[in-house]
């Protein structure tokens, strides 16, 4: 069966349900094609799910400190089924909302299967019952990455997690070993160290989240060992061995020699991988690049005319707003005449430990790097009077500022409120408003906000 359309997404994700919203309501016959579940990486297995962990995991902190501010809670019990139970129902909430919006919207066709390419305008997709030939001369791809695992001896013996399956526990894990220092390996780290399990982390290099300032991974570093976070740096396994039906035993490679860890689970938070075999470009004219991901220009158009890839396929900044906004700057040169290049745009990110990292723009060592005349403003969190009255004062902000037009280069908040904190910055950098202009701006007392007086202030 052939059907012709106007215009065809594949994926379901950031940014393709927003858009085939749009490009419906623009009167194109379109159909989106999501082989599992509506929402994406984000709804289903990403953001929402592990920051609602995240809520539960902060709960048990503030329980377990509650005592320092004049609360004394004797007891508490992390009940780890109950909070997957509220996981699930906030995922189904989420997804299902998403799949009833795109099956109510008029010209919008919702179709389940597994997309792949017949040729450049062509997608064949397999169903339970067959298969569906679908045409379009526009055609725009959200499928995705997914966790990779890399292939280490022994691994076949063993029930492997990654940040998709670990979300499907029920109990708290005895021993939970990370292999990883990014940002998915910190935050489920934190997180199940606060349920209850002891926690190691092991990773290449010599610090957490290597795209990072050293400053900045030691104080994510100092925070984590706070916490009886057990740190095993220059480390990468070699080797598992299955113990028992409870115990895994992983060799790692610690500066070339071989160091033993006995867990009872093991969490692969090594990066992702794109989704592209499945969608059958070989011998097609859409490029890939080494890494298996989907190249396209500044629009974001791949090397087909007409054919886009837009959200974490396309190798861009791996983060839900980024795949949203792919969204936008396609849909807005297309229907807009927006001219809107994805070159060089500022993508803030927050890291969501606790407290989070909120960062946008350049690190003290990519400008300096860049050989830029900058300077470095920082302010620890003991200096922040919120901060202090709540009685959590770890970590600081800092600040690259442009010595010569007084602009702001880069921000990395390591402090409650760090993600909103950034967020101001990161409009002031928009906008062009100098660090001076915000020495003297005026801001409610007593915010975290305010801490931006105090950050400038120290600058004559």
């Amino acid at each position: 069966m052939v059907k012709n359309f106007e215009a065809l997404i594949i994926g379901a994700g950031q940014a393709g349900g927003p858009l085939a919203q749009k490009l419906a309501a623009q009167g194109l016959k379109t159909a989106i094609i999501e082989r599992r579940f509506v929402g994406g990486t984000c709804i289903n297995d990403g953001c929402t799910p592990t920051k609602s962990w995240v809520a539960s995991s902060d709960a048990a902190y503030a329980a377990s400190r509650a005592p320092n501010l004049g609360i004394d809670i004797p007891l508490f019990k992390v009940n780890m089924a109950k909070i997957k139970a509220r996981k699930d129902e906030i995922v189904h909430s989420f997804r299902e909302g998403g799949e009833r919006r795109l099956k109510n919207t008029p010209n919008l066709e919702l179709i389940y299967g597994e997309a792949s390419f017949l040729d450049n305008k062509t997608i064949s997709v397999k169903q339970a019952d067959g298969e569906l030939v679908l045409v379009a001369d526009k055609i725009f791809i959200n499928a995705g990455c997914r966790p990779f695992v890399p292939n280490i001896p022994g691994i076949e013996d063993i029930q492997v997690l990654t940040s998709h399956s670990i979300l499907e526990l029920q109990y708290v894990p005895e021993h939970l070993l990370i292999i990883g220092g990014g940002y998915i390996a910190l935050e489920f780290g934190q997180m199940f160290r606060r349920f209850g399990s002891a926690v190691t982390i092991s990773y290449r290099g010599g610090q957490f989240t290597s795209q990072e300032d050293p400053d900045i991974a030691g104080g994510l570093e100092e925070i984590f060992k706070l916490e009886g976070i057990n740190l095993v740096p220059f480390s990468q396994p070699t080797h598992f061995r299955k113990l028992s039906d409870q115990y895994v035993e992983a060799t790692v490679s610690i500066k070339g020699e071989s160091q033993y860890i006995k867990c009872s689970h093991v969490l692969f938070a090594t990066g992702r991988i794109p989704n592209t075999e499945a969608l059958g470009l070989e011998n097609k004219k859409i490029k890939l690049n080494d890494l298996g991901y989907i190249e396209v220009d500044e629009r974001l158009e791949t090397s087909v005319p007409g054919v886009y890839a837009l959200g974490d396929i396309n190798g861009g900044p791996a983060f839900t707003h980024t795949s949203y906004h792919d969204f936008t700057i396609v849909y807005r040169n297309l229907f807009e005449n927006g001219g809107l290049s994805a070159k060089d745009r500022l993508v803030p990110y927050c890291i969501f430990t606790d407290p989070p990292l909120g960062r946008v723009g350049l690190t003290e060592l990519q400008a300096r790097n860049r050989g830029l005349n900058f300077r470095v403003v920082s302010l620890p969190a003991n200096y922040i009077a919120r901060a202090v009255e709540k009685g959590d004062t770890r970590g600081f902000i800092k600040v690259i500022v442009d010595t010569d037009t007084k602009l702001i280069l880069g921000v990395a908040a390591l402090c409650t409120d760090g993600g909103e904190l950034m967020t101001i910055l990161h409009m002031a950098m928009a906008a062009n408003i100098t660090y001076l202009q915000l020495k003297y701006w005026i801001f409610a007392h007593p915010l975290y906000a305010e801490s931006i007086n105090n950050l400038f202030g120290g600058i004559e």
